[in-house]
């Protein structure tokens, strides 16, 4: 364990951030999960039918993440209060629909000349989850750090009450076809992107961004987002250490038509 009050501690604060952040993605996936099974099941039967050592492991872990984050809340300073956020009319949505649709047509036209294919390794470490079509067209681009570019109707956004996502802090963004890694490409960002690049072939980028932007005036925060939640609970189900094959364009399309976006 280590203290930043230690002089002799070299760990970063911003080190330790990017590690309190992936835990909330993993956090976020198991939470996804969890999500279905109260959808699936209820929980008298999963109290009567469900495996008891997989019930009390997770009933433990659940309990004892609890715990750890509760200590640590506790000692957060108390914030000012938080003033209530105005609601936007329908014109503001509808012009954040189309900032949202126009940035992502923009910044994939940008890219396209700098993004090079899929390898086939990656593309076979893919494949049993995406279409050889999709993956065959997919160009990704490592910026290194370079961070991709903040769009300026983010600032209009901040001036409504919102606060939108910090995309330079993302392992990936999506635009369509083209996938801008901030740092280097990994499995997990690559694959979330993907299943985003799926969710706009099978809706369409007008519908895909009306959908985004609805989502998160009802959720307030990017990854509660349903599009997002998607993604994270599909990446999740990725790294499994033992994955089962699925067709994410199978499980996008059963989520359209539930209408769980």
């Amino acid at each position: 364990m280590c203290s930043f009050q230690n002089p002799d501690n070299r760990i970063s604060i911003l080190q330790m951030n990017s590690d309190l952040e992936h835990a909330q993605l993993e956090l976020l996936g198991a939470h996804c999960a969890v999500h279905q099974l109260r959808l699936r099941y209820s929980s008298d039967d999963l109290a009567r039918f469900g495996r008891r050592d997989v019930l009390h492991k997770s009933a433990e872990a659940a309990a004892s993440l609890h715990k750890f984050y509760a200590a640590i809340e506790d000692k957060v300073p108390n914030a000012a209060p938080i003033p209530p956020v105005p609601q936007p009319s329908a014109e503001q949505i509808a012009q954040a629909i189309e900032w949202l649709a126009g940035y992502l047509r923009e910044q994939r036209e940008h890219y396209f000349p700098l993004a090079t294919p899929l390898t086939n390794e990656v593309k076979a470490r893919m494949w049993p989850f995406f279409s050889a079509d999709l993956l065959d067209g997919i160009r990704i681009i490592e910026l290194r750090g370079a961070r991709v570019r903040v769009p300026e109707f983010f600032a209009k956004v901040r001036a409504l009450g919102f606060e939108p996502p910090q995309i330079t802090h993302m392992d990936s963004v999506t635009f369509l076809d083209i996938v801008a890694f901030n740092q280097s490409l990994s499995e997990r960002a690559l694959f979330h992107a993907l299943v985003h690049t799926v969710q706009i072939d099978v809706l369409g980028l007008q519908r895909y961004a009306e959908l985004w932007v609805h989502g998160f005036l009802k959720t307030r925060t990017h990854f509660t987002v349903p599009l997002e939640v998607h993604a994270f609970s599909l990446s999740s189900k990725f790294l499994h250490p033992m994955p089962e094959r699925f067709s994410v364009e199978d499980e996008v399309v059963r989520w359209v038509a539930d209408g769980r976006y």
